[in-house]
């Protein structure tokens, strides 16, 4: 089997994956949360605004 550079390549980049740990998961998941939160929040709220007629 021969190796090309863009296997060599790919494998270095999962090596370095392993390494870096959740750091990126985490990311996602706060960011998922404050935009569900504040959507959430939004949506739970808007029916308290008073209608001036």
């Amino acid at each position: 089997m021969e190796h090309s550079p863009a296997a060599a390549w790919s494998a270095q980049a999962v090596v370095a994956a392993e390494q870096q740990g959740a750091g990126n998961l985490l990311r996602v998941v706060l960011v998922v949360m404050v935009v569900g939160s504040a959507l959430t929040a939004w949506f739970l709220l808007r029916g308290y605004r008073q209608k001036d007629d």
